[in-house]
C-alpha cells in the first residue's frame, strides 16, 4: 500500500490545527522531485479564526512590559540556536538551497531577533521640559494591534523574522502567511516561540493561497500588512491593503546590477559575481543578475574568468556532499527560468555557458538547472528587463561610467546594486547618484545588518517604510505626542486664539 504524504497543520492560538477547507497543495523535495507533504490552503473562515485569536491576545500582550516581551525573544533566540541544524535541514529539504546557505539564512534571521531584544531602548520616546511655562511635551510609541506578514518561498525563515520579532517586541500580535512551497520551517519557528513562553494567540500561522491573502487584506481587524515577493503581487497587496485603510510595506522584485570598472580586481569581481549570481540558484531578491562592464576589455577579461567558474559549479542535492548550488524550488519554476534562457538565445544574446541540459546522477527527477551565462545582452532584451529569479547572469557592456550609471538608473527596479572599483571618487559618485535603495562598494550583496533597514526604490518597494532596523519599529508602532500642564499656575478664563507656548 502506498502511504499518502502527511498533511501539515496551521498554527492557531498556540496549537497545531488541521486544515478544514478541503483544499491542499503539494510540498516537494526539489532535490528528488518527490512529494513530501501536503499543506492546507486556508479558507476565509480559517483565517478569520486566526485573526480572532490574535485579537483576543492583543490586550494582554500589549500590556506586557517591553522588558518581558524582550525576555521571550531572548529565550526564542537561544532555542533557534539550539535547533539550528534541524531548521536548516528543513529549509534545504523543502526549498532546495544548500545547507550552508540555509544556515546562513537562519543566522541573518536571528540577527533581527537580537535587534528586537533591544526593544526597551528602541521604544523610548522623546521628552521636552518647559515647551511653555509649566508645560511639558513627550512622545510614546503604541502598538498597532493585529498585524500580518505574507512571505515568499526563497527565505522561509529569514524573511518572516524580518517581520514578526519586531512586531511582537512592539506589542502587536501577528498572523503569518508563509509560502505554501516550504511551510515546515515557519511552523518550526512558531512552535519554538511557544516554547519560549509566547502566550497563545500572539503569533498564528495560516497556510494558504490567494484566498487567505485576500482575507488578511480585507479584514478590518488587521491593522498592517508586510509582504515580500514579486512586483505584480506587491503592487496588488499595497493597493488592496491601502484601499482598506491598512498600513502596508510591500517589497517587490529586483534586477540587481553590479558595475565592474576597468580598474577593478578582476579575480575579486569574478568570485563576487559567482557567489552573488548563482548562490541559492539565483533565487534571492538581492542576487546579482546583471554585470555591467565598463569597456570591452573589462567585459572580455571578466567573461574569460567567469566562464570556467560557471562551468565548474558543483550542483546537487543541498544536504549531500558540499555542492555550490542546489535545485530550484519547483519544476514549474525551473521550466520558467529555462524558458528565459531559450528567450535570451532567440533575442540574440551570446550564451557563453548553457546549463539547460544538466543531469545530476541519481536525481533525474530533481528540479535542477545549471548555471547560465549570457554576454552581449542589451537593454531592450526581456532577459534584461524582467526578473528571472534563477541561475542566469547577464553581462552588458557600457562605454563609460556615465553610461553604466544611466543603465542602472533607467531600470524599473531599484532594489540593490554594487560597484567594483579601486577608485574612491568613482565609488563615491556611484553611491550618491545611483537610484537604488541598497548599495555595495566592492560588496556584491549589500544586505544591511538588522540594526539598519532593508528596502529598495522604485518598483522594488511599495510603501514609505523599509523592513527591520529603525523603519521596522516605526512601521509596527504609532507615535503619540502628549502635551501636559498641571493645575498650578493656570490662569482662569478661556483662550480662543491659536495656542502658543509663551
Amino acid at each position: 500500500m502506498t502511504l499518502l504524504p502527511a498533511n501539515l497543520p496551521h498554527f492557531i492560538n498556540g496549537e497545531d490545527v488541521a486544515g478544514s477547507s478541503g483544499r491542499f497543495g503539494d510540498v516537494f523535495n526539489p532535490a528528488t522531485g518527490n512529494v513530501t507533504g501536503r499543506v492546507p490552503l486556508a479558507s476565509k473562515q480559517e483565517v478569520e479564526a486566526a485573526i480572532a485569536s490574535a485579537q483576543a491576545a492583543f490586550p494582554g500582550w500589549a500590556a506586557t512590559t517591553p522588558l518581558n516581551r524582550a525576555r521571550v525573544l531572548f529565550k526564542f533566540k537561544e532555542l533557534l540556536e539550539a535547533n539550528a541544524d534541524d531548521i536548516a535541514m528543513a529549509i534545504t529539504s523543502e526549498h532546495g538551497k544548500v545547507l550552508s546557505d540555509a544556515r546562513g539564512e537562519l543566522t541573518r534571521g536571528i540577527e533581527v531577533v537580537e535587534f528586537a531584544c533591544g526593544i526597551p531602548h528602541l521604544l523610548k520616546g522623546e521628552h521636552s521640559m518647559n515647551v511653555g511655562s509649566g508645560v511639558d511635551s513627550y512622545s510614546e510609541y503604541s502598538p498597532l494591534g493585529v498585524v500580518a506578514g505574507i512571505t515568499p518561498f526563497n527565505f522561509p525563515c529569514m524573511v518572516p523574522m524580518w517581520m514578526f520579532p519586531i512586531a511582537l517586541a512592539c506589542g502587536n500580535t501577528f498572523i503569518l502567511k508563509p509560502s505554501e512551497r516550504d511551510p515546515t520551517p515557519t511552523l518550526m519557528l512558531a512552535r519554538l516561540l511557544k516554547q519560549a513562553g509566547l502566550p497563545d494567540g500572539v503569533l498564528n500561522v495560516v497556510n494558504g493561497d490567494k484566498e487567505a491573502v485576500d482575507a488578511l487584506l480585507d479584514d478590518p481587524r488587521v491593522q498592517a500588512v508586510s509582504f515580500v515577493g514579486s512586483t505584480p503581487i506587491a503592487e496588488y497587496i499595497y493597493s488592496r491593503g491601502s484601499a482598506n485603510g491598512k498600513r502596508v510595506q510591500a517589497l517587490g522584485g529586483a534586477k540587481n546590477h553590479m558595475v565592474v570598472m576597468p580598474d577593478a580586481d578582476m579575480d575579486q569581481a569574478a568570485n563576487a559575481l559567482l557567489g552573488a549570481g548563482y548562490g541559492s540558484a539565483g533565487e534571492r531578491c538581492m542576487a546579482i543578475s546583471v554585470a555591467v562592464c565598463v569597456g570591452d576589455a573589462t567585459a572580455d577579461a571578466l567573461i574569460a574568468k567567469l566562464k570556467p567558474m560557471v562551468q565548474d559549479l558543483r550542483i546537487g542535492p543541498g544536504h549531500h556532499g558540499d555542492p555550490d548550488m542546489g535545485p530550484l524550488v519547483t519544476c514549474q519554476h525551473r521550466d520558467k527560468v529555462q524558458g528565459y534562457v531559450d528567450l535570451g538565445v532567440s533575442e540574440g544574446a551570446t550564451l557563453v555557458v548553457d546549463g539547460r541540459n544538466l543531469k545530476v546522477p541519481g536525481h533525474d527527477a530533481g528540479f535542477y538547472l545549471g548555471g547560465c551565462l549570457f554576454d552581449h545582452v542589451t537593454p531592450e532584451m526581456r532577459i534584461y528587463r524582467e526578473e528571472i529569479f534563477g541561475p542566469v547572469l547577464c553581462v552588458l557592456r557600457a562605454k563609460d561610467f556615465g553610461q553604466a550609471l544611466a543603465l542602472v538608473n533607467q531600470h524599473e527596479y531599484g532594489n540593490g546594486t554594487a560597484i567594483f572599483t579601486r577608485d574612491g571618487d568613482c565609488a563615491r559618485q556611484y553611491a550618491h547618484q545611483v537610484q537604488v535603495g541598497m548599495v555595495g562598494i566592492n560588496v556584491p550583496i549589500p544586505v544591511p545588518m538588522a540594526f539598519h533597514s532593508f528596502g529598495g526604490w522604485k518598483r522594488s518597494l511599495f510603501g514609505p517604510l523599509h523592513m527591520h532596523g529603525p523603519d521596522g519599529v516605526r512601521f509596527y508602532t504609532r507615535m503619540k505626542t502628549i502635551t501636559a500642564r498641571w493645575p498650578t499656575g493656570i490662569r482662569a478664563g478661556a483662550e480662543f486664539s491659536m495656542p502658543t507656548m509663551k
